[in-house]
């Protein structure tokens, strides 16, 4: 009887381990293009909040996420997406590469982020801005920009950065902005001579979002077209640097979540989706975003308010639509 109840014990103790073992063992892997500042943080509470989940993060810009994810279209190499431009995402639904997938929470977001058909869960919103050293502008004797057609004063030739539109979600929503501004919408062309003229006094483009900004906080150049929080982040570290939202309108992308079709771990892939829309993930996305799509979460308060920004309205579905086309006609006039 004893050695009956001992093979029993044993039996359970294998049980539980095999178990555990597996739900240790339970993993998702997650493409982002988040700057990786946030991705550090966003990740210490994800595996807090998510124990059983192994979640393995590649971080890549915008532009190549993209290519890798086109590249791996038959042979999926990760589980879902994370934090990837609308005007990317939107490309990939008619090329069958999204699993609609409803999270669980979807219903108390913004609507206007989310697919009407959940392919994807949008959750916060990055903000064009200029990124404007101080010390430089003083040292140059250079006007403080209000807006983008400030720049074309020719005392800044050579002393802007920009990333470029082809790697950078950022670039792409700046020139996206600029070209609708100039009724590229309508068949006008106003926009790409505007680019033209902005190309004369351009130091650098730059394969990233962030970077034209940091480089200008070290000085490299007078402003650097970037985007919001990253400007707000230089400036917390005593960067003496300025945000400048561009008078004409600022362009704005909103970053969103997906699920992959063909997806390896799509049960784990589900329960990270579910983690990524939850309050306590956009009370955390809030402390670097001007805003998330959660309504009621407070943004940080070292930035500027949203509501004293003026956005441009940008035409997300038109963009996806002409996003290669755009990208194209960038490259031959600014990549010689």
């Amino acid at each position: 009887m004893k050695g009956k109840w001992m093979m029993l014990m044993i039996s359970i103790m294998t049980m539980m381990f095999v178990l555990g073992t597996a739900v240790a063992q339970e993993k998702v892997t997650v493409y982002t293009s988040l700057e990786t500042d946030e991705t550090v943080k966003y990740l210490e509470l994800a595996r807090k909040e998510l124990p059983g989940l192994q979640i393995d993060i590649i971080r890549l810009s915008t532009g190549e996420l993209g290519a890798r994810m086109l590249a791996e279209k038959d042979n999926p190499q990760a589980d879902c997406i994370w934090g990837w431009a609308v005007t990317n995402t939107e490309q990939f639904i008619p090329m069958g590469m999204l699993e609609p997938y409803k999270p669980k929470g979807v219903e108390k977001l913004d609507q206007r982020f989310v697919h009407p058909k959940y392919f994807y869960a949008g959750i916060d919103m990055y903000i064009a801005a200029f990124c404007v050293n101080t010390k430089v502008l003083k040292e140059k004797n250079l006007p403080m920009p209000k807006g983008w057609y400030d720049l074309l004063n020719p005392k800044f030739k050579g002393l802007l950065a920009m990333p470029n539109p082809a790697a950078s979600g950022t670039g792409f929503l700046q020139v996206a902005s600029l070209l609708q501004m100039y009724g590229a919408k309508e068949g006008k062309e106003d926009g790409w001579e505007f680019l033209k003229s902005l190309d004369r006094n351009m130091g650098q483009y730059i394969k990233s979002g962030s970077r034209p900004a940091k480089m200008t906080a070290q000085g490299e150049f007078a402003v650097g077209c970037s985007f919001d929080f990253v400007v707000g982040e230089l400036k917390k570290q005593g960067a003496p640097v300025e945000f400048v939202f561009p008078v004409e309108g600022a362009g704005y992308e909103v970053e969103a979540n997906a699920l992959l079709k063909g997806a390896k771990n799509p049960n784990a892939a589900k329960k990270f989706l579910d983690w990524a829309i939850s309050p306590s993930a956009m009370k955390l996305y809030s402390e670097f975003k001007l805003g998330v799509t959660l309504p009621g979460i407070p943004t940080r308060t070292d930035m500027p308010k949203l509501s004293e920004i003026k956005l441009y309205p940008m035409d997300f579905a038109w963009q996806a639509k002409n996003r290669d086309a755009i990208l194209k006609k960038w490259e031959s006039l600014f990549l010689k």
